[in-house]
């Protein structure tokens, strides 16, 4: 037993380093740093396989991390891990536009209970880039009862309202409340600009889709967002 003790706190400390760069958002250097260790130094395979998956997830890079979080599912071993490593997988798989695969990995974790408002969200996500409006809102709706203060499904709810001139006074307050938690977020400053705009408020849209611009410079949905509400004001 001493013997099994030993060996599991040795493979955590020779991947001790890599996780500290990874909570330190240092990606890239977590990156190199597992896939620089030498297969002799004991560390467990699925343990590595979903620090690197998480790592080239961070960096966008999918492809590679579906590679290493589908091993993770597959090894059916520490069931926290495999539900947020299928999350992960329905995230990129929705990102990248093989939603069914989305679909399929979505209503697999909805059937664990595993994190029920963030999975919604993610269906609601799925289901917008489907043109399914109705669907997304069920989605988001359902993942507001289940956690009111969940930022992904506020925001979202708020700018799929408004982009379907639905409910407009629920909608900035949606996204007023997304806003004030996470006040830095460009997708937050974003959609409340977006509902003001819808409002008529050019005022107060142009006040926030700058402020989201600045974070976020070179995102063509807010830039068309902006565009839209000089040709509004230059109609005036």
């Amino acid at each position: 037993m001493a013997d099994k003790v030993k060996k599991t706190d040795t493979a955590t400390d020779v991947l001790s380093q890599g996780v500290l760069l990874y909570k330190q958002k240092k990606y890239t250097d977590a990156l190199t740093f597992f896939l620089g260790l030498p297969t002799d130094t004991g560390a467990d395979s699925i343990e590595l396989a979903y620090y690197i998956g998480l790592c080239y997830a961070k960096l966008q890079h999918y492809d590679d991390a579906l590679l290493y979080l589908e091993q993770v599912v597959t090894s059916g071993t520490q069931l926290d891990r495999v539900l947020q490593c299928r999350f992960l997988l329905a995230v990129i798989y929705a990102v990248s536009g093989r939603r069914r695969l989305a679909d399929f990995e979505l209503s697999k974790l909805i059937e664990t209970g595993y994190q029920t408002a963030s999975v919604y969200a993610a269906g609601a996500y799925v289901a917008w880039e489907q043109s399914d409006t109705e669907k997304c809102l069920q989605y988001y709706e359902k993942s507001l009862k289940s956690d009111p203060d969940n930022l992904t499904s506020l925001n979202g709810m708020g700018y799929v309202l408004a982009c379907e001139n639905k409910d407009l006074t629920k909608a900035l307050s949606y996204c007023k409340k997304a806003v004030q938690a996470e006040p830095d977020s460009a997708a937050c400053l974003d959609s409340l600009g977006w509902v003001y705009f819808k409002l008529g408020f050019m005022k107060e849209a142009k006040k926030y889709l700058e402020e989201a611009e600045k974070r976020d410079k070179e995102n063509e949905i807010i830039q068309n967002h902006l565009i839209e509400v000089s040709k509004a004001e230059a109609g005036q």
